[in-house]
């Protein structure tokens, strides 16, 4: 398999339209070739071409901050002697004086194929405003390391916001130049965009179901997404980041494991068991243990459960970490109606909107897990809709 930076860095027909014009590009530190060189590296040593700007998402360019939600400054880089400007700053739509130090942005960002991954909604930022400025966009496809299943509501409508740009289900099933041609035909943009598609990509295939696993190394795309594990987890783990509960940040797993202080697992896990056991079928729970050394809970013992897809017992097809981390809610507001779950503070730039209903795309989960008289398909039927809906608009944007 060859990923669509290593067509162009070997493809001298391939780079052709782009001499004599200035380029940007869009990276972090998954921004890597085959052999692990970093893609403005890369580009930087090739003759012809005029590198003249760089761009970082949240977390940077070089992947300069660890924590969730903390700004990058924009910078000179120190060995090419160009700008770097930081989407994930003092702004995150790119201005028009960044704009004027390129006439082709290159985008060579890898995504781990949910919605609320920042990386989406900068990617649709940098398309509009590349539409409006009249400049070309070349997205340097790359794996959905979840591949190609689907799950989670459509984004709601006046759901928007910073973790929601577009009505896409939480796990999209996409690869990033296939959701680049969606975000241009689902906000009718008037743009020059090129898809360098990878060579050999089949994203059913096993082990990796998405990933290539034996061939391409992993290196984090942001600093907790720390594993092939943690991106299968996280369509669903991520809710834990609109609530008090601990997601494992400031642990080794992060996004892997969740709980909390004084919980019982057991009885936690009971009760899933009698609510909606199917929805827990396709992975190995396991009942653990485990103190953050920073972020939520720092310091204290929290019970809870980790989730492992690297063995056995996975099943692609049969595993929704949506719904798991759904029915861990629901199943902690039955057994226990006071606890306080959601969380109530600011979370990606808002202030009046709970996070739960920013990351969920709407009310309707949180809602479904406070309602002590809901049953599973009270949550099912409405999600189930929803991701058939989404498989039959995705088709024509699928290449691969």
């Amino acid at each position: 398999m060859r990923l669509g930076i290593d067509r162009l860095l070997a493809d001298g027909n391939l780079r052709r339209p782009l001499v004599g014009r200035r380029i940007a590009l869009l990276g972090h530190p998954a921004s890597v070739n085959h052999v692990g060189r970093h893609s403005l590296d890369a580009l930087m040593s090739l003759s012809g071409l005029q590198i003249t700007a760089a761009f970082g998402p949240q977390h940077g360019m070089r992947g300069d901050k660890q924590d969730n939600m903390i700004e990058s400054d924009d910078y000179v880089d120190p060995i090419h002697q160009i700008p770097v400007f930081s989407l994930y700053g003092q702004v995150r739509y790119p201005s028009d004086a960044m704009l004027d130090h390129f006439d082709v942005l290159l985008v060579d960002l890898q995504d781990i194929g949910t919605r609320i991954y920042t990386y989406v909604t900068t990617l649709a930022y940098v398309l509009e405003a590349c539409a409006k400025h009249g400049k070309t966009v070349w997205v340097l496809d790359r794996p959905n390391p979840a591949g190609r299943p689907v799950e989670g509501s459509l984004l709601e409508d006046d759901w928007h916001s910073f973790v929601g740009i577009a009505p896409l289900p939480m796990r999209h099933g996409l690869s990033f130049g296939e959701l680049a041609r969606w975000l241009i035909a689902n906000k009718r943009l008037e743009l020059e965009c090129e898809v360098i598609a990878m060579d050999g990509y089949q994203p059913d295939a096993a082990p990796g179901y998405g990933w290539p696993r034996d061939e391409l190394p992993w290196v984090n795309p942001s600093p907790n997404a720390s594993s092939l594990n943690m991106a299968r987890c996280f369509p669903g783990t991520v809710l834990l980041e609109g609530t008090h509960l601990s997601e494992g940040r400031g642990t080794t797993t992060p996004l892997e494991v969740v709980g909390a202080p004084e919980l019982d697992i057991c009885r936690l896990m009971q009760r899933m068991e009698t609510f909606a056991s199917d929805w827990m079928q396709g992975v190995l729970l396991r009942c653990c243990a485990f103190e953050p050394c920073f972020h939520k809970h720092q310091g204290q013992l929290c019970r809870g459960l980790q989730i492992h897809t690297d063995n056995i017992h996975y099943d692609h097809q049969r595993f929704r970490p949506y719904r798991l981390i759904a029915l861990f809610l629901k199943a902690l507001r039955l057994e226990y109606p006071d606890y306080p779950i959601w969380r109530d503070f600011p979370y990606e730039y808002e202030t009046e909107r709970l996070a739960i209903d920013l990351l969920s795309g709407g009310t309707r989960l949180r809602e479904w897990v406070d309602d002590a008289t809901t049953e599973p398909a009270d949550l099912d039927e409405p999600l189930a809709n929803d991701e058939q809906e989404w498989l039959e608009q995705r088709v024509p944007f699928l290449i691969y």
